[in-house]
C-alpha cells in the first residue's frame, strides 16, 4: 500500500493583532449566502469577533462542533482581572445559546475553510483580514494510506 504525506492546514488567530474591524464577518458572510456574495449578514458568519472592552481586546471565534447537549459545567475563566463565563470563548454551537446558528433555520454552522474547492489564496476570513490576525497555516503533518490500484484485466470478446 503506497502512502503519502499530506500536510494539514487551519486557520490561526493571534487576538494581539485583531483591530475589531469584523470584516472577518463580513466576508465570511458573503461567502456562505445563497446564492453566493449576493448578502452580508454577519450573523450567518462561521468567525465571530468578541471584544473584552476592559482591556481592549478583541478576540475572533471560529464555529466549532455541534453539540446536543449544554456544558455540565459552568466554569469562571479570569484574563488580566476580568472574568468571563465558560461559553464566552467557546466554538461550539449548543441548546444554551444562538451563537454559530442560521438566523432563519436554527441550523448549526461550522468553520469549513470556505469548503471545496477552497478559494484561491485560502479561507476568505483570512484574505480579507488586514491586520494579520488571521493567517492560514500548517496545523500538522499526516500519512494518508493510498488504495491500491486495480489491475487492468484484458478481456477477450466472444
Amino acid at each position: 500500500m503506497k502512502t503519502i504525506v499530506k500536510t494539514i492546514k487551519t486557520i490561526k488567530i493571534d487576538p494581539h493583532k485583531c483591530t475589531g474591524c469584523r470584516a472577518c464577518e463580513m466576508a465570511c458572510s458573503t461567502t456562505h449566502a445563497q446564492p453566493k456574495y449576493s448578502t452580508v449578514n454577519p450573523a450567518r458568519s462561521r468567525i465571530r469577533v468578541f471584544w473584552d472592552d476592559e482591556n481592549d481586546v478583541f478576540v475572533p471565534i471560529l464555529a466549532g462542533e455541534y453539540t446536543q447537549a449544554e456544558c455540565n459545567s459552568r466554569y469562571v475563566i479570569t484574563m488580566n482581572g476580568k472574568e468571563y463565563g465558560e461559553c464566552s470563548f467557546c466554538r461550539a454551537c449548543c441548546p444554551s445559546r444562538d451563537l454559530f446558528k442560521e438566523p432563519d433555520s436554527g441550523i448549526p454552522l461550522k468553520c469549513d475553510a470556505c469548503g471545496e474547492p477552497m478559494p484561491e489564496g485560502g479561507p476568505i476570513c483570512v484574505q480579507w483580514c488586514p491586520s494579520g490576525a488571521l493567517t492560514y497555516e500548517p496545523e500538522r503533518m499526516e500519512e494518508i494510506a493510498l488504495p491500491e490500484e486495480e489491475e487492468e484485466v484484458e478481456v477477450e470478446e466472444l
